[in-house]
């Protein structure tokens, strides 16, 4: 089950993610409606995202590991367009 992205930056989270982590379940939230006229908000929209994720690739990796996995993937539009990130990282046994 996978929620579908509905502007540019979130397709490309969702882009980066599945390349990076082939995910089982990946859900890209874009929270930024909620952040409007808060510090870090962008009027351009697509600021504050949260990610649901599950991946073979967490099994055995503790959440900073996890978040760092994610973080990696997605470095680029962490330093350049995306303000703020939550992460719900699982493998696909925890789910």
């Amino acid at each position: 089950m996978s929620e579908t992205p509905t502007g540019p930056v979130a397709a490309e989270i969702n882009a980066r993610l599945r390349a990076a982590l082939s995910p089982n379940h990946l859900a890209v939230i874009d929270d930024s409606a909620k952040h409007r006229g808060h510090a870090g908000h962008d009027p351009r929209g697509e600021s504050h995202f949260t990610v649901e994720i599950v991946a073979a690739a967490f099994a055995g990796q503790n959440r900073v590991q996890r978040h760092r996995l994610v973080n990696q993937a997605l470095a680029p539009l962490l330093k350049e367009r995306v303000h703020a990130l939550a992460i719900v990282a699982r493998a696909p046994e925890e789910n």
